[in-house]
């Protein structure tokens, strides 16, 4: 796995937030982007500077373009037929929407956890060696350590160590969603994208998820879709407030939940639309 991520990481460049502090590094920039389904426009003109090693939330009403974003930064909203993108998404500096950036390298080290739980019909274990596998490694010693790896940082590894051969679908949708994540984690990626994954899981499962969230920022950046402005405010380090394909504001979490800057955005978190 190291030879994935070094190669990955040497490819890459890191930028400074304009008045960030010194150390901050921004890991995702948007510029002037615009995306179009057909004639609709459901992007427009996004801004944004994304720092590594903070989890940044994207919250906003149903269609207000939330996912359609959040897909645009592994590229996955390509699958979509009839899009069109303009402007710029730099990750790590390098423009992601270039003719040779490789989609295979982007997604390496951009992981992604989406709203149900969704593992493989095989085992445990297989469904977190199935990405290093893909990248080559063979070595059942190495694969073994990666799977135990991935599950511990996933926080999940003490549920499952003794039935690593037990087909995921045998779990809970909790620790289904949890797999999920430990298989983002085993090829090493440098962000984890999530697209409400906590949507269909209980209150329990959904506390398991937050505090797993709040420790994996120590090592990832992690932006995160939530219709939950409760599990904004509980998790997330910024939040953007997207509203009919628009950036209406984004800023620390504790400043949009407490004193939004904007009239829509406060209207929006205290419950009078949305």
């Amino acid at each position: 796995m190291s030879a994935v991520t070094e190669k990955t990481k040497a490819t890459v460049k890191s930028d400074t937030v304009k008045n960030a502090p010194e150390n901050t590094k921004v890991v995702y920039e948007t510029k002037d982007l615009n995306l179009w389904y057909g004639e609709g426009h459901a992007l427009k003109n996004i801004n944004l500077a994304i720092n590594e090693n903070e989890v940044t939330a994207i919250i906003g009403p149903s269609g207000c373009g939330k996912s359609t974003y959040i897909k645009t930064l592994n590229r996955m909203v390509e699958l979509v037929p009839s899009v069109k993108i303009s402007g710029e998404i730099l990750y790590r500096g390098r423009n992601i929407l270039e003719k040779s950036y490789q989609v295979e390298d982007l997604r390496t080290s951009v992981g992604m956890v989406f709203q149900k739980p969704n593992p493989f019909p095989k085992s445990i274990y297989d469904n977190i060696a199935y990405g290093p596998k893909i990248h080559g490694i063979r070595d059942k010693k190495v694969l073994d350590e990666i799977v135990e790896k991935s599950l511990r940082g996933a926080a999940i590894w003490d549920d499952v160590k003794d039935r690593l051969n037990q087909n995921a679908y045998g779990l809970s949708g909790g620790q289904q969603q949890r797999i999920c994540i430990a298989r983002a984690l085993a090829i090493e990626p440098d962000v984890i994208l999530m697209d409400e994954p906590t949507s269909a899981l209980d209150p329990i499962s959904t506390l398991k998820v937050e505090e797993l969230v709040q420790e994996l920022k120590k090592d990832y950046s992690i932006i995160i879709v939530t219709h939950n402005m409760q599990q904004a405010a509980r998790i997330s380090d910024k939040t953007a407030f997207f509203l009919n394909g628009e950036v209406i504001e984004f800023a620390e979490t504790d400043k949009i939940f407490s004193n939004p800057s904007d009239k829509r955005t406060e209207d929006y978190i205290t419950g009078r639309f949305g």
